[in-house]
């Protein structure tokens, strides 16, 4: 063979050879990628993250959201005048165990439900600066007003049940009370406010425990389901703001601290008084 055929060839077989390697190289598996320290993604059944979020979603609903409907029927009453609104808060204080049911079924719940919120609120991101869909702002939305329907309650419950006359063995003077707070413009202005938070914290926390709970599966349930979570938003919110209308409407201004409850005669004192 010819010195530069066979040079040629050698160059031929070289290459060859090279490319062979080359791929042999890239056909390699690729190096398993370092993991970082983070939280793992929340499944079904795996872990406790799974629980106290159910607990979570559960909690907001029953037994918050029962206590929220009947806060706002009880403020409704104050649209019949202080005897009625009075007593109404004597009813709900002489249930057999109120102050258990009280701890158990209100105050627990509530700080469970927003203690654990804050949590999902500081380990979460919105990114509606990167992504402004609806699901991002929806989500600012709750926690941002979840962060007010706290504070209102804290501060509604010191002042209405832990300061001042107490409540509890004097029901009557509870419209009073609430009318001296809501004369400052500042807190008239944080109730209304406050009122529209909770009712929208409400209405969509609801929504979402229906989505949660597999109750509205699919796209169209949910939907639908929306549009009747937003109607009982504006219900709620209707009723809250006329409870508050109430105590600065003008219908009863200036009620005194120690109004008197009416007394009721009975059939055989009624009686008597006639054939008296």
């Amino acid at each position: 063979m010819p010195p530069f055929k066979a040079l040629k060839k050698g160059k031929w077989i070289l290459e060859l050879i090279l490319g062979a390697s080359i791929i042999m190289a890239t056909a390699h598996t690729p190096a398993t990628p370092t993991l970082h320290p983070g939280v793992e993604p929340l499944r079904a059944g795996q872990g406790t993250s799974f629980v106290w979020r159910k607990l979570h979603s559960l909690l907001g609903v029953i037994p918050i959201g029962a206590f929220l409907l009947e806060h706002l029927l009880s403020n409704f009453e104050a649209l019949k005048g202080p005897i009625a609104y009075g007593a109404q808060v004597k009813f709900l204080n002489s249930l057999p165990l109120v102050r258990v049911l009280e701890w158990t079924f209100i105050f627990l719940p509530i700080l469970y439900h927003a203690l654990y919120g804050v949590y999902i609120w500081l380990r979460g991101k919105s990114n509606v600066i990167y992504y402004p869909w609806s699901g991002n702002w929806m989500y600012v939305a709750q926690r941002y007003t979840g962060l007010i329907a706290f504070v209102y309650i804290a501060q509604h419950v010191y002042r209405q049940r832990f300061s001042g006359i107490m409540l509890p063995e004097n029901p009557y003077a509870s419209f009073h009370k609430v009318q001296v707070e809501l004369q400052n413009p500042f807190m008239l202005a944080f109730y209304v406010i406050a009122m529209i938070a909770i009712c929208w914290h409400f209405s969509y926390g609801v929504w979402l425990f229906a989505a949660k709970w597999g109750i509205t599966p699919g796209k169209t349930a949910r939907k639908r389901f929306g549009f009747a979570c937003f109607g009982l938003g504006l219900v709620l919110a209707v009723m809250g703001l006329a409870g508050i209308w109430a105590f600065v409407g003008g219908k009863y201004p200036n009620v005194p601290e120690n109004i008197t409850p009416p007394t009721t005669v009975s059939a055989n004192a009624f009686a008597g008084v006639l054939h008296g």
